[in-house]
């Protein structure tokens, strides 16, 4: 009689033979091993480890064996029925492989000559005969059918191959991401069903202009849904051709030009000032230093200071230029290189600063609205989106302290060196920060600003900030007789709900004197700065202007998470590729 040996501690199922030197592990798998005519003559000895005896197993046990092992010849079978039909559909690709081979598919000359159009175009085409070239963005077989969606960057298009145009080697090969031109007649879909445009391609003739690879190097194994952020940075070019970062660079390009109408509706004139620069606007900390023909210079943090230039001859102007900052930082709302739209304003007050900048946002949110297209993009990346009310809400500086402390918003203690004090908590024995309440001269963490804008949940224009927290530029509030305190700036931050700050504006010093003061006062020297000084001594007025960050205003009305999505291919610190 054989005898096969089970220990529920060393024994191996896979590997094993059920011998004493090789048991199994479980008496399920002694039982789904041993053949039907082996059966009768079968005797099982199982213990549960080493220093056990064999013994018999018991009936109860035995009885709870047979039905896992049941459940193990299910899965056996399945397994082979699997194995089984995978065969034959392998058998089945391959005889269609070869017989695909022989099937050449020519253009029918005596058809309706094809109207080469883009995909946006292609209504008016309805009934005619088209040719349309794009990337395989989507492909369904059906039987006898391949369904595909075309991508032209214009638009999508739905189009079936039926026929011979379905059985050519180029078909049957046809992977995601293949350049292709297609041809056919161009039939609005019926009553009922749903295609890109509501209209579909019915192709005659096809043929391949850029093949893609399939198996290990197919578009959808390098780079789907659960991709890591890393791969997703690397592969950004890939990334690019999805349906929600074409839709959003889409919308930037609409918000852009909508921007540009805004200005020219209010009479701003747009200039293009240079990236290379030999001046600082925002601390030289955050300067990107490079060698320019043996003379230091920087990537430029600001064209303010050539834009105030522009004020005597070209009235009020602004500009989309790209500016650079040398900042480690690596939240969520911060970039190396990002999208700079600025402004300025000549012979205006604070009041009027403010007042434009809030006209300027709602103009151009109001015709990205007004305008189908760009309403259908927005709507599809931000189904809750509203258009902001006017007038927005004003806080000053103080009054932005005292409302974060009513609210218990704390921020880190530091000391005089500026390190964040920190202490032990009993419970988790790690080093947390200590937390304190705002006072008058703290600069207000993103965070906090956060937190204020989210739970307002309305735009807030933040402004009157202290002297020694902003740029040198910036003009002082006028002080009342036996004011105390810090001396405060016009200046403002515009802050969004889910964003933060995405404006950065001020009043600018008009007075020459003022601000060769302020030169001395943040041991700037003077001499590179002799053009823009040059405006207060030939004329100068009071005037006003601001910086809008292009990748936060668009991540706020697509609401994305972060602004690396809002940008073409996004800089930050460690990433300068693709």
């Amino acid at each position: 009689m054989l005898t096969i040996y089970i220990d529920q501690t060393s024994g191996v199922d896979a590997s094993g033979n059920g011998s004493v030197d090789q048991p199994y592990q479980s008496l399920a798998f002694a039982l789904f091993s041993t053949s039907t005519t082996e059966a009768e003559t079968t005797q099982y000895q199982i213990r549960k480890d080493v220093d056990a005896v064999y013994d018999a197993p018991t009936q109860s046990a035995t009885k709870k064996a047979k039905k896992d092992a049941q459940g193990l010849e299910k899965k056996r079978l399945k397994a082979q029925a699997e194995e089984r039909e995978s065969k034959e559909k392998a058998e089945k690709r391959e005889r269609r492989l070869q017989e695909s081979k022989k099937i050449v598919l020519t253009e029918d000359p005596s058809l309706q000559k094809p109207v080469k159009s883009k995909i946006v175009k292609l209504e008016s085409l309805r009934g005619q005969r088209v040719r349309v070239s794009g990337w395989i963005h989507r492909r369904r077989d059906q039987q006898e059918i391949t369904f595909v969606v075309l991508r032209d960057g214009t638009g999508y298009l739905q189009a079936v191959l039926t026929g011979n145009a379905n059985k050519t080697y180029d078909a049957v090969t046809l992977q995601l991401e293949a350049s292709v031109e297609l041809t056919g007649m161009l039939k609005a879909v019926p009553e009922g069903q749903r295609a890109p445009g509501g209209h579909e391609l019915v192709v005659d003739y096809w043929r391949v202009l850029g093949a893609a690879p399939g198996a290990e190097e197919a578009f959808t194994n390098r780079l789907n849904e659960q991709s890591d952020p890393s791969i997703l940075a690397d592969l950004r070019h890939l990334v690019l051709r999805g349906e929600t970062a074409s839709s959003v660079l889409r919308l930037r390009a609409a918000l852009l030009s909508a921007f540009r109408q805004s200005y020219a509706d209010n009479d701003l004139l747009e200039v293009t000032p240079p990236c290379l620069v030999q001046t600082q606007v925002e601390g030289g900390a955050t300067l990107f230093k490079f060698d320019y023909y043996g003379q230091p210079a920087f990537l430029t943090q600001s064209s303010q200071l050539y834009l105030e230039t522009c004020l005597p001859s070209l009235g009020d102007v602004f500009c989309v230029q790209e500016s650079f900052r040398a900042e480690n930082s690596h939240t969520r709302r911060h970039l190396s290189e990002y999208t700079h739209l600025e402004a300025e304003l000549a012979f205006i007050t604070f009041d009027d600063l403010m007042t434009h900048i809030e006209a300027i946002i709602c103009e151009t949110v109001d015709k990205l609205l007004v305008n189908p297209a760009t309403a259908a993009l927005i709507k599809t990346l931000n189904p809750h989106f509203k258009a902001p009310s006017r007038p927005f809400m004003r806080m000053s500086y103080a009054s932005a302290i005292a409302w974060l402390n009513e609210h218990k918003i704390q921020r880190p203690a530091e000391d005089a060196d500026g390190n964040v004090i920190t202490k032990k908590d009993e419970e988790t024995g790690k080093d947390e920060p200590v937390m304190v309440d705002h006072e008058i001269g703290d600069d207000i963490a993103e965070a906090a600003e956060r937190q204020m804008t989210d739970i307002i949940a309305a735009p807030i224009f933040l402004y009157g900030f202290p002297a020694e927290l902003k740029a040198f530029y910036m003009q002082k509030m006028p002080r009342k007789e036996g004011e105390q305190g810090p001396v405060y700036t016009e200046s403002c931050d515009l802050l969004m709900p889910g964003v933060g700050e995405i404006v950065g504006g001020s009043m600018r010093i008009a007075d020459m004197e003022e601000l060769l003061a302020a030169y001395k006062r943040e041991g700037i020297d003077p001499a590179p700065y002799y053009w823009f000084t040059d405006q207060r001594k030939y004329g100068t007025c009071q005037h006003g202007g601001y910086g809008l960050g292009v990748e936060r205003f668009l991540a706020w009305l697509a609401n994305r998470f972060t602004v690396r999505e809002c940008s073409l291919y996004p800089r930050w610190p460690g990433r300068a590729t693709p």
